[in-house]
This record gives C-alpha cells, sequence and structure tokens, in this order.
C-alpha cells in the first residue's frame, strides 16, 4: 500500500474545505438575506445543482470550462502559464464543486433557524451588520456550519467521478484514495484496496459521530 494516495487525499480535502467553507458561507448569508424569494429559488437550484448531478457530468463541465482548448483555460494557460486539466490543482477544483453544496445548505439552514429578534435587537444597539454576523449570528449558527463543514470535508475527500474526469488518475500526483481503490481493485490487488478501504471507513465513522455531535448541539441551541 502506497502513502501518497492517502497525502493526497488529505491535502485535497484540506484546500477544498477552506475554500468551500468560506464560499458556502457568503453564498448562505447572501441568499438568506435576499428578498426575492423568485431569485432566492432559482439561485439556490443553482448553488444545489452539484449535490443532485452525476459527479461524471460535473468533471464534464469542469472539462469545458477549464480544458486547454476552452476560453477560461486558454487564458489561465497563455497568462498564467497554468494548466488545470490532470494537474492537482484539478482535484482542488472538483472536490470544491461536489461539496460546496452541502455547506451552502448547512449553513443557510442554521442561518434561518435564527430568532430574527435577537438580531433586531443587536441592530437597535448600534451594532453594525458585520459586528452582527460575528457576535450574534455565527456563534448561534456555529453547530449547523461546524457540521455542514465536515460534512463536506468528507465529501471532498470521498469524490470520485468529477475528479476522475478532470484531473485523471495519475499516481502520485492525482490519485486520491477512491481513485486508487478503483486501481487497485483493476488491478485484482484487493489486499491494498483493502487497506485503504479501511482508511476511508475509519474517516467515515468519525465524520459521522461528529455531524451527530453538531446536529445535538444544534437543536439544544434552538430549543
Amino acid at each position: 500500500m502506497q502513502m501518497s494516495p492517502i497525502i493526497i487525499s488529505i491535502k485535497t480535502a484540506s484546500a477544498a474545505i477552506a475554500l468551500t467553507f468560506l464560499l458556502g458561507l457568503f453564498a448562505a448569508r447572501w441568499i438568506v438575506k435576499m428578498k426575492s424569494e423568485k431569485i432566492k429559488m432559482i439561485l439556490d437550484g443553482i448553488l444545489t445543482l452539484p449535490l443532485v448531478l452525476p459527479p461524471t457530468v460535473m468533471g464534464f463541465l469542469l472539462l469545458i470550462v477549464f480544458g486547454v482548448n476552452r476560453p477560461i483555460g486558454k487564458l489561465l494557460l497563455k497568462f498564467l502559464g497554468v494548466k488545470i486539466v490532470f494537474s492537482w490543482t484539478a482535484t482542488v477544483i472538483a472536490a470544491v464543486v461536489i461539496s460546496f453544496p452541502l455547506m451552502y445548505r448547512s449553513a443557510r439552514s442554521a442561518f434561518e433557524q435564527i430568532d430574527q429578534n435577537l438580531i433586531m435587537a443587536a441592530r437597535t444597539l448600534g451594532m453594525s451588520e458585520r459586528t452582527i454576523f460575528w457576535k450574534v449570528i455565527m456563534p448561534l449558527a456555529l453547530p449547523g456550519v461546524a457540521g455542514g463543514g465536515i460534512l463536506a470535508f468528507a465529501r471532498g475527500l470521498g469524490e470520485f467521478g468529477a475528479t476522475a474526469m478532470i484531473a485523471g488518475n495519475i499516481e502520485n500526483k492525482t490519485r486520491t484514495l477512491p481513485l486508487a481503490i478503483y486501481a487497485e481493485v483493476a488491478a485484482g490487488n484487493m489486499k491494498s484496496a483493502s487497506y485503504y478501504v479501511i482508511i476511508v471507513l475509519l474517516i467515515s465513522f468519525v465524520v459521522v459521530v461528529l455531524t451527530n455531535y453538531f446536529s445535538l448541539k444544534e437543536r439544544k441551541y434552538f430549543k
């Protein structure tokens, strides 16, 4: 069993959750504050789409966006010398896109459960919107937000389809744990595949326990 898939997966999931966490918070707060319910429904559908589409479809769409023969891919390669496809960066992008809806929906749900009277009271005390967000909203929403972050991290760690499409299965470069399991099984190395599966099972179990813990805290917060 090689260690590189484990290291690549942890690096990818860690980088992805840093981006997903911030993007999910921003998107959730933006949607919650939106006045028009029709626009909110449309944007919510777009932001949630990666959750319901097959990962291979999202991988195909990412190839359309970042392929070297596509406008964005060409610009990145020409002006920055960056080639996204079949690189480690591609594994991060795939993980972010696939895990983002979990973070977004968890954060949105947590924000929507906050008592609006508390926010109004903070405004009457002269607190700025930024201060209200960090001093009132985030502490109350923290269990739900943290639970969403854990789920998003696990989803990024276990991403397969979109990663295979845009990043490939390159040993010591883009081969994550799910891709390593697939490669080992395809090669008939069931023992090595079993080791990787055990690692994924252990991580998944820890994720479930932590998610249940934060769900329990969230229920206590809003009783």
